[in-house]
């Protein structure tokens, strides 16, 4: 038994937002998202909340206090 388009688009969707997918299966969720409204309106929700997310959380102003923890947690040199 195979995987419909819609099944193999959903579970690729991610890695495809992500630029994560090889040449063919780019082009093969591409053409599934040309023919599919359900699946295109699927996508245009997840990549306009990725969209959001990023905006939200990059205006937020991180404190000097956290800043100096992840910078120590970076180099190794100390903990949460």
């Amino acid at each position: 038994m195979s995987e419909s388009s819609c099944n193999m688009c959903e579970r690729l969707l991610q890695l495809y937002l992500d630029g994560a997918l090889n040449e063919i299966e780019a082009r093969a969720a591409e053409a599934h998202l040309d023919e599919c409204g359900y699946c295109r309106q699927h996508y245009r929700f997840e990549r306009a909340y990725r969209e959001y997310l990023r905006k939200t959380l990059t205006s937020e102003r991180m404190s000097s206090e956290l800043k100096t923890k992840l910078a120590a947690l970076k180099t190794g040199a100390g903990s949460l």
